[in-house]
């Protein structure tokens, strides 16, 4: 965190009074009614106001900077193990404005140029697996999950630069089922990049920490991964069977668990991915590759 400035924003963050015509003002601002339901979760109001907030260009930077603030207090609470479920709320409404904003095609790059992404990815890097972290690991990955949904390769390469698969392996390890599910999923859009594929496959170490870790989540649990986790896996060694280095990997690293007949019952109404498998299993036997993705 030491080479990220003190907020979102490179100037001040300080609201100033130029940025947009006029400084923040409560006069002729938005006007936010709260419901039964928001008046008893304060936090909740207060975000939804600032949301509203953002519509106004009298309010708009003030609302900016307050939604910043939820973001960056956050680092405490994780850093002393004291994060509520209350604390965790307040900061997944703030988090679900920015996966708005990623998601968009008009804001989607203006988000990365203002590395804005990068104050997630301490929220990615926790280990604590308490319900309020889970939360909050699983918001910031739907961030992350909406930059790579469109395939931008600008999108690609700024994740790549800031190791996002260091992130993303960490939330397999330690995340819920939703938590790796979405994690193996921003693995698997960035990887169907042939940049993203190249960066995996570039060192051995690099393409065995991520096989281990898909790995993983098929033999070292007592339960069958659900169906989109499994899926997810599929293609993403699917996807690195495309690689001839990563082949030759995979004939000595392949979990023998995607040959279980209890995996292939599993898939049994999803012939797309079951010929995805069969694909995956002759491009590791024969040693070449016999589709793409």
């Amino acid at each position: 965190m030491a080479n990220l400035p003190e907020s979102l924003f490179f100037s001040d963050p300080r609201p100033s009074s130029s940025s947009f015509g006029a400084g923040p003002s409560t006069s002729g601002a938005n006007t936010y009614k709260t419901s039964d339901h928001d008046q008893g979760d304060p936090s909740r109001a207060k975000i939804l106001h600032l949301i509203l907030d953002l519509n106004d260009y009298r309010t708009r930077e003030r609302a900016l900077y307050l939604l910043d603030k939820e973001i960056l207090d956050v680092y405490r609470l994780i850093s002393a193990q004291n994060l509520t479920q209350r604390a965790s709320n307040r900061v997944c409404c703030a988090l679900a404005l920015f996966q708005c904003v990623a998601s968009h095609r008009d804001t989607r790059m203006r988000f990365i140029k203002a590395r804005i992404p990068s104050y997630l990815f301490p929220l990615l890097n926790i280990e604590n697996k308490e319900r309020p972290y889970e939360h909050l690991r699983l918001t910031s990955l739907g961030v992350i999950g909406s930059l790579v949904k469109a395939g931008d390769a600008e999108a690609v390469s700024y994740l790549l630069e800031n190791e996002i698969f260091i992130y993303c392996l960490r939330c397999m390890e330690v995340g819920g089922e939703l938590s790796k599910t979405v994690a193996t999923y921003i693995v698997q859009r960035i990887i169907i990049n042939e940049e993203g594929l190249r960066y995996c496959c570039a060192f051995a170490q690099r393409f065995y920490t991520l096989s281990r870790a898909l790995g993983n989540m098929l033999e070292c649990r007592a339960e069958l991964p659900g169906k989109r986790l499994l899926k997810y896996i599929i293609y993403c060694y699917l996807r690195l069977s495309h690689n001839p280095r990563a082949r030759d990997g995979l004939r000595t690293c392949l979990p023998a668990s995607l040959r279980d007949p209890d995996i292939i019952n599993l898939l049994r109404d999803d012939p797309t991915t079951v010929g995805f498998l069969q694909q995956l299993l002759y491009n590791v036997s024969m040693g070449h590759q016999y589709t793409v993705i």
